[in-house]
């Protein structure tokens, strides 16, 4: 569903978020990083500021 970008209720979850998922909605809409993430390597993340603990 298409949020209403001019709708200030429709962002009312904004004000909830932590940094990181503050981060992530940001992250999420820039078209560069959409059309990146496909064939993203690990060490290409690291240039988003992206992390995945734990993952070999």
């Amino acid at each position: 569903m298409s949020r209403n970008w001019r709708s200030e209720t429709d962002y009312d979850y904004i004000k909830e978020l932590d940094a990181s998922g503050l981060a992530w909605e940001c992250l999420r809409r820039n078209p560069r990083y959409c059309a990146a993430f496909p064939t993203m390597t690990d060490a290409e993340a690291v240039t988003w500021g992206l992390r995945f603990p734990g993952r070999s």
